[in-house]
Order: C-alpha cells, then structure tokens, then sequence
C-alpha cells in the first residue's frame, strides 16, 4: 500500500509541475501565426443541441471584457457530465493566451474556472478571444461548441 501511495504521490507531484510551468510560460514557444478556431456563434453566447456555452463578465465596469480583467464561463450540455472550457486568444493572429478548465462538480481545481485576461505573453492591449467547451472521449477531445468575442483595451 505504501509503494501505491508513493508512486501515485509522484505522479501528481509530475502533473502538477507540467500545468505550473504551462500555466507560467503560457506556452509562448507556440507563438505561430494561428488562426482562432470557428464559432458556431455571435460574440455573446452559443448553443449546439442542448449545450450552451456564454461569456460573464467578473469585473467590468462597463459591460466588456477589457485586457487585465476576469472572465468565466456559463456551461450548459448533456453531452458529457464532464464538460471542459479552453480560452485561446490572439493578437494579430499571433497566439497570446491559452487556459483551460474543468466546469463540473468535483473539478480538481476550482480556482482555474476564472480566466485573467492578461499573461506573461499578452502584456498589453486588444485581442480577439475564443472559448470552446469540449470534452474527452475514448478517442481524445471532441468540441461541443464554441463563442469568439474581442477583449478591449
């Protein structure tokens, strides 16, 4: 039993490290000239069968999402139990932010369901944003649906 717990300890120690430093990098060894995957949808909301998937605003002050604010997200799906968000954003085509988090009960880390505008790679200024729900399946991760909307200033 104690054999089972260290190497289970040691492997939440290595998936720990993996998303510390992926978090903290924001993967900027990627930056490429990538193009923001398609909506299904306007810039406030959309739905795929019974999925929706919208943007809310945690602190605007005037109704937009502004570069150095938070965002998350209201899911909605009965595709999976387990439906996952994954923010990508981009400044002149050039990837600058990329989160992901779970949104279903028992979520391993609650805290990542807030998404900072703002990281190492995007210091400064306006950027065109798109979060897509998804979830995995025995054959990797299947999108469900997916909104863009532009982050101001």
């Amino acid at each position: 039993m104690f054999i089972f717990l260290t190497r289970l300890g040691r492997l939440f120690v290595g998936i720990t490290v993996v998303i510390a430093v992926t978090v903290i990098l924001g993967f900027n060894t990627l930056t490429t000239n990538a193009v923001p995957v398609a909506s299904h949808s306007s810039s406030h909301g959309g739905t795929t069968g019974t999925s929706s998937l919208s943007l809310v605003l945690l602190n605007s002050t005037d109704g937009l999402p502004h570069y150095g604010q938070s965002v998350t997200f209201n899911v909605s799906t009965t595709v999976t139990d387990r439906p996952y968000v994954k923010l990508d954003c981009y400044q002149n085509q050039v990837w600058i932010d990329d989160q992901w988090a779970g949104f279903y009960p028992g979520f391993a880390w609650p805290y990542m369901q807030t998404f900072p505008l703002t990281n190492a790679t995007w210091t400064s200024g306006a950027a065109d944003c798109t979060a897509t729900m998804y979830y995995y399946s025995g054959k990797g991760t299947k999108n469900i649906t997916s909104i863009n909307f532009h982050v101001y200033a």
